[in-house]
């Protein structure tokens, strides 16, 4: 993929944070310390968030994020225990739900949005829903504000899986905000990238404790005296040892924070340009109306374009594919397709599966294509070419 000639990510990365790691190695402290917590709190002013928490991976995010609900005030009720998802989405929106002990609830997506609707996400709601995980597909929001208010109304938590998304916002509002955590990816092939890593981000200070506890090992070290997690006895050598939660070590590096730094600086100007690549994406697939791309819901970070095949071609994305390939154009699919029609699926605790045509449509006759930083001038030509081939 990344000897393509039009590929599917490619760096962010300059002088900066080559000279970031390097003075992270000239101070022989690699273990998470001073440069992941600055990150944190640069991350959480540029986004509006007031408490943010770096792991190892968005799926570590993901993990922690349920993680806080479980074993905080949010999940007392027991009687609550479905969490309703989106069915196209990455495999960590989803196994850290049913690794929490909840049981998933599946609706369709929207074929054009490609999220699920609030409409869909409220059909769905019943005496059993303990939440609602809404997924930012592909750079593009959610109907935040609806599902926030739906939330709200039955008190049910909300979280954003938005490890697509930095850096998109609905009305005027960053994505990753509007949930009681939202959940965010710096691995390479996303908007920014510090090798591996992820953030949660909340407004709530006994969310972000709870998550702080549980990414190290459960131990409340890195809290306050007093915390929403276990009061500190002031004993220091009891207190560093003391587990109080079911954690892991989901811990990143100071290396990771120190680049993490330098690419929150790139943020306005990454997303300035992948939003003008998508002007020109969009002129371009005018031309070619059998291939529907995705509706922008407020101002997507546009993560790549994606692409479904109409009724008329309908079973001929193989040969899309070979087409794009022949190009030097890299191509996968629209996330992981429909989720559902994984075999992982028999170990994942879900209601019974409703009918999901939007999501069977993505899953047999969708892919997704790369947009990056810069201007994608002879990209966009190799694609036009490509495309007129396949529809002669």
């Amino acid at each position: 993929m990344q000897g393509s000639k039009y590929p599917l990510a490619t760096t962010t990365w300059d002088e900066a944070e080559i000279n970031a790691m390097q003075e992270v190695i000239q101070s022989r402290n690699f273990t998470m310390g001073a440069r992941v917590l600055s990150y944190e709190s640069e991350f959480a002013d540029l986004f509006g968030t007031p408490y943010a928490v770096m792991s190892n991976s968005g799926s570590s995010a993901n993990l922690l994020a349920l993680g806080a609900i479980r074993y905080s005030s949010f999940g007392e009720d027991a009687t609550r225990n479905e969490v309703i998802v989106p069915a196209v989405s990455w495999s960590t929106t989803y196994y850290p739900i049913t690794q929490m002990g909840y049981t998933l609830k599946f609706v369709d997506i929207d074929l054009g949005t490609l999220n699920a609707s609030a409409s869909s996400v409220e059909a769905a709601i019943t005496s059993k829903t303990a939440g609602i995980v809404a997924v930012n597909l592909l750079g593009n929001p959610s109907e935040l504000d609806r599902l926030r208010e739906l939330a709200d109304d039955k008190r049910i938590f909300l979280i954003e899986d938005n490890c697509e998304s930095l850096g998109a916002k609905l009305n005027g509002k960053m994505s990753g905000t509007f949930g009681d955590i939202g959940t965010f990816s710096s691995f390479f092939s996303h908007h920014i990238s510090t090798m591996e890593g992820g953030m949660s981000a909340t407004s709530n200070l006994e969310l972000s404790q709870v998550m702080t506890s549980l990414r190290a090992h459960g131990w409340t070290r890195e809290l306050p005296d007093e915390n929403h997690v276990l009061n500190k006895s002031g004993n220091q050598f009891d207190d560093l040892f003391r587990f109080v939660l079911p954690g892991y070590n989901l811990r990143p590096l100071e290396i990771e924070g120190a680049i993490g730094s330098e690419q929150l600086k790139k943020v306005p100007g990454i997303i300035q340009g992948r939003r003008k690549n998508h002007k020109t994406f969009a002129s371009l697939m005018g031309q070619f109306p059998l291939l529907k791309t995705q509706v922008e819901i407020g101002e997507s970070s546009w993560f790549g374009f994606s692409l479904i095949l109409t009724e008329t071609l309908s079973g001929r994305r193989s040969e899309l594919v070979e087409i794009l390939t022949k190009y030097g154009i890299a191509s996968r699919p629209i996330v992981a397709g429909n989720f559902t029609r994984n075999p992982v699926m028999r170990h994942l605790k879900h209601t019974p599966l409703p009918a999901l045509p939007n999501a069977d449509q993505v899953h047999e006759n969708g892919l997704f294509i790369g947009n990056h930083h810069y201007e994608m001038i002879e990209e966009f030509n190799l694609l036009e070419s490509a495309l007129r081939e396949f529809h002669n």
